[in-house]
This record gives structure tokens, C-alpha cells and sequence, in this order.
């Protein structure tokens, strides 16, 4: 664990933001309607966020989902997610969040949907390509980089569904995954055991983000018993009402 702790902030809308980058956020994981898990935000959110952001210094991962309930898509609303990304990445984001699951073929559970997984893995790296073109020669290469971010769909898998999704997502190239390590109704100090495991499988392939549950009075103490980087939550930031 380096020095320096990053948090990223969950934030519903624009209206947090500010002052979200004010208490500390250096990421904004931009969404709406989080009484539903969070959503996608409108092209207009978008371009606000990400220009507040850029002159703050902090960075916007948007989320891609089309709707609140489960994570099976159709094909319809997967190609609604593919545009959605495409245009969250022309208004400038810097990753995009999303994930897809399928049920298992036995019934028992979900699993990843590798299909829809790499659909939309194909559109990020369209976009990288594009936006590597557009931004040649700016002196900002960073700014053609897309980070993926699988969300906490992951904790709707089993065990051995959850290797076996690290091992195709640090593949596919996805660049974290989001994780609480288990049930939202427990305390994210009672599956550092798991986080931990997971962790230790993904061995530097692929980053683990643990979130729900984490805020700014335990960050630093999760941190740093999982030894990672990075931390996510709505609260993760102390701000000032």
C-alpha cells in the first residue's frame, strides 16, 4: 500500500460532486439513481462532471447501466449500453463502470456473461483508438486511456464464480473490479478474510476495489488491513453539509 490513499467517491447526479473533490475525492464514480444501485447519468452530467473534475484534478468513471433491477441484459439494451459508452467517452470520461451476468446453466446462481462482457470491451477499445487519434500530439496521452471497472454485480456470483470471473476479466482487460467480498447487510470488516483471498488470486492482474460499507472514519484502517490503494464509497469523503 502506497502512501497516499485514493478514494473515489460514489456520487448520484452533478450536485455532489464539487464538493465531494473539495473533501478529498481524486475519482468520481458518476451515476444516478442510486436507490436502485445507481444508473446511468445523462450526456449533460456527463460533461459537467468530467469538466469540473479535469479542473479539479480528479477523474470520472461513469456508469453504463440502463436500468435498476438485475444484470441480465438483452441484446436491445446491451446495444443501449454500447451507445451510452460510446458517449460517455466522447464527453471525456475516464473509465466507464458496468457488469453483465447471466444465469448458470445448472440454475444454480449467475455467472459472468463473457458475451456481453466482451461486446462492450470492444467499444471501449474502439473508443481508446479514437480518442488516442484525437488527442495526438496534445501532450496528454493519458487522456486516450478508457479504465474499465466491473461493478458489484461480482457479488452476485459464488466462490468459485468469482475466480473464475477474475481470471476472464484481467483477460478481457478490465482494469478493477468493485467488491464488497460478500452480503451488502454485513459489515465490510466481516468479509476482509475474503477480500483478502480475492485479492491474493488476482495477484496484480487485475485491481480488487473494496466498497459498501467503507467510509471516511474506516478507510485508512481497511486500507490498510487489505493493503490496497484504493477504496470506494458514498461516504467515503467527509463533507460538509
Amino acid at each position: 500500500m502506497s502512501n497516499r490513499l485514493l478514494r473515489e467517491f460514489c456520487a448520484e447526479n452533478f450536485t455532489s460532486v464539487p464538493a465531494a473533490i473539495a473533501a478529498g475525492a481524486a475519482r468520481i464514480e458518476l451515476c444516478d439513481n442510486l436507490a436502485v444501485g445507481g444508473t446511468g447519468p445523462t450526456v449533460g452530467v456527463i460533461q459537467a462532471a468530467v469538466a469540473y473534475a479535469h479542473e479539479h484534478g480528479a477523474r470520472v468513471m461513469t456508469m453504463i447501466r440502463p436500468r435498476g433491477g438485475d444484470f441480465v441484459y438483452t441484446d436491445d439494451e446491451l446495444r443501449m449500453m454500447s451507445t451510452d459508452l460510446e458517449q460517455a467517452c466522447r464527453c471525456g470520461t475516464d473509465g466507464v463502470v458496468f457488469g453483465c451476468l447471466k444465469e448458470r446453466e445448472d440454475g444454480q446462481g449467475y455467472t459472468v456473461d463473457t458475451a456481453a462482457v466482451s461486446y462492450l470491451m470492444n467499444t471501449v477499445r474502439w473508443m481508446r483508438d479514437r480518442r488516442s487519434w484525437s488527442f495526438a500530439g496534445d501532450g496528454s496521452p493519458a487522456r486516450s486511456n478508457i479504465d474499465v471497472t466491473f461493478h458489484m454485480a461480482f457479488d452476485e456470483l459464488d466462490h468459485d464464480e468469482q475466480l473464475r470471473a477474475i481470471d476472464f476479466l484481467a483477460q478481457e482487460g478490465v482494469t478493477r473490479i468493485l467488491t464488497h467480498g460478500g452480503p451488502k447487510s454485513e459489515a465490510i470488516e466481516e468479509n476482509l478474510d475474503h477480500l483478502r483471498e480475492l485479492i491474493a488470486y488476482a495477484d496484480g492482474r487485475i485491481m480488487i476495489l473494496p466498497g459498501a460499507g467503507i467510509t471516511y472514519e474506516n478507510a485508512l484502517d481497511v486500507a490498510h488491513a487489505l493493503g490496497v490503494d484504493e477504496v470506494h464509497g458514498t461516504r467515503i469523503v467527509k463533507i460538509e453539509q
